[in-house]
């Protein structure tokens, strides 16, 4: 990858890179500053440090930070600095980080750095000098990145991701069909801390490729619609939350330049799906699915022009694994169960972390091995609900953390949604469940975005189409839907909107 990225920039030096709140920098700007940052890594940070850590704001020195660690023997940690001080001082701890850098003298860490002696290196300061881009000697399990997710327990737990994970996910990727080259424009809409992030500029990057970042200011949905449609966008990988929120205005959006539109990070409704397919009608349309531990995604299903799609509750099928990864679904016992049998997905291959950062007892309950000797294979479980078919594509069923049980039913808040989608129209419908009434008291609410219509209408509809014991016991119409910093829907936010509506 690092090679490719090389070749790219002695290619195409003059080529734009970068688009970042309307500066273009080029190829040759892009090897500037990461070889200044590369250098004052090697210079500064000393031998005994693993990983070094960057404050993810939207400007070429981030980026360039990103791509400079890579040319070093460490990994990196993205921080956002907007994130509260504990979680961020949780991640730089757990993480050993002694060495952050930064492209702001004036950040929310300065405090905390200085009083923990953290080393921190002003990235908007270094000196120019020569251009070395020269590929470490590091071995494939070294590790390439660190990102830590929302844990259970309240903290953030670390998912390492080795050089050879991400590796192995760019020659799958590309292998894919994906001809990117330097005439392309791409789309990067996710926070630096959020996995998709890396394939949305490291992929480009290696092809040659301008990735245009969105700002932070203003309506998301409203600054990637004006990107996509005044820079041409080709090449888009979107949480499908972004296309909901633009369905309003479907019948004016035509961007005859994209050529892949991607989608990851949540369910894919069909029916947004084909009405956002004649939105971009040159472009090829798939639906991408894996988790942070499988590094970025690693299945995808190609939605067809001509319909016939695959889906379940209205959900576009996440289809088959890409190259050398492994999927298959097992019952309650880590047992393979037949095709068409719901069950826990479970991933497998050359994509997978080899487990959670110093969290042994993480590491117990979410891998598991099949087979002995040598076909013995270890498997991730994803706390996702699916089931494969005869020809082989997977469905996505919702999360197991989405099922709930009332009066000793198990009920998936994903077949609740799927019949509200179906007779409102609405884009987003969330089925939530409050159990804070104790074991055994658990009421289920579902809020629907810019729904006008009848809530009684509803009401009753959802009544011929499910048990009593699955409706809701409140209907909740929002004017938005809650959203995350990556634009996927907040499900406790969502919560809290709904309480608080009850009260």
């Amino acid at each position: 990858m690092l090679e490719q990225i090389r070749h790219a920039i002695e290619k195409c030096p003059d080529r734009p890179a970068f688009r970042i709140q309307d500066t273009v920098f080029n190829y040759r700007d892009l090897a500037r500053i990461v070889s200044k940052i590369k250098r004052a890594v090697d210079q500064q940070a000393s031998a005994d440090e693993r990983l070094i850590g960057f404050l993810t704001y939207d400007d070429i020195e981030t980026y360039s930070s990103a791509v400079a660690i890579l040319f070093t023997r460490f990994g990196f940690v993205p921080i956002n600095p907007e994130n509260p001080l504990d979680r961020n001082a949780s991640v730089i701890e757990q993480a050993e980080i002694k060495t952050i850098l930064s492209s702001r003298r004036d950040h929310p860490l300065s405090g905390y750095c200085e009083a923990h002696r953290i080393r921190l290196i002003d990235t908007s300061a270094l000196a120019d000098g020569e251009i070395a881009l020269e590929p470490p000697r590091v071995e494939r399990d070294d590790i390439a990145y660190l990102l830590f997710t929302s844990g259970s327990t309240g903290v953030p737990k670390g998912v390492p991701l080795s050089r050879k994970n991400l590796y192995e996910f760019m020659n799958a990727f590309f292998a894919l069909g994906y001809a990117m080259d330097e005439t392309d424009r791409v789309l990067q809409m996710f926070d630096m801390t959020f996995d998709l992030s890396l394939m949305s500029y490291l992929a480009p990057l290696c092809r040659g490729a301008c990735v245009y970042t969105v700002p932070p200011a203003g309506i998301k949905y409203a600054n990637i619609y004006t990107i996509l449609e005044e820079q041409e966008i080709t090449v888009a990988l979107m949480v499908p939350s972004i296309i909901a929120h633009l369905r309003p205005y479907f019948d004016e959006i035509r961007l005859g330049a994209m050529r892949y539109s991607l989608f990851c990070g949540e369910a894919l409704y069909e029916d947004v799906a084909r009405e956002w397919m004649r939105c971009v009608p040159n472009a090829r349309v798939q639906n991408v699915y894996g988790p942070t531990e499988a590094t970025i995604f690693c299945l995808t299903y190609d939605m067809a022009r001509e319909g016939n799609d695959k889906s379940f509750n209205g959900i576009v099928s996440i289809g088959t694994p890409m190259n050398n990864m492994e999927a298959i679904v097992v019952d309650e016992f880590l047992k393979p169960v037949a095709a068409g049998e719901k069950g826990e997905l479970c991933l497998a291959g050359s994509q997978l972390t080899s487990g959670y950062w110093k969290n042994p007892a993480k590491n117990r309950e979410a891998f598991f091995t099949l087979g002995n000797g040598g076909t013995a294979r270890r498997y991730y479980r994803t706390g996702d609900v699916a089931f494969q078919d005869e020809s082989g594509d997977f469905m996505f069923g919702g999360r197991l953390d989405h099922q709930v049980k009332i009066q000793g039913f198990r009920v998936e808040l994903s077949e609740i949604e799927h019949h509200a989608r179906e007779f409102t129209g609405a884009a987003n419908v969330v089925a939530v469940a409050d159990d804070s009434g104790g074991v055994g008291n658990v009421t289920i609410h579902l809020a629907i975005e810019n729904h006008p219509g009848d809530i009684a209408a509803l009401s009753g509809y959802l009544a011929q189409k499910l048990p009593s014991y699955m409706l809701p016991a409140g209907i909740h119409p929002v004017s938005a839907l809650p959203l995350n910093a990556n634009g996927k829907i907040d499900r406790k936010a969502v919560l809290r909107v709904v309480k608080g509506a009850g009260r």
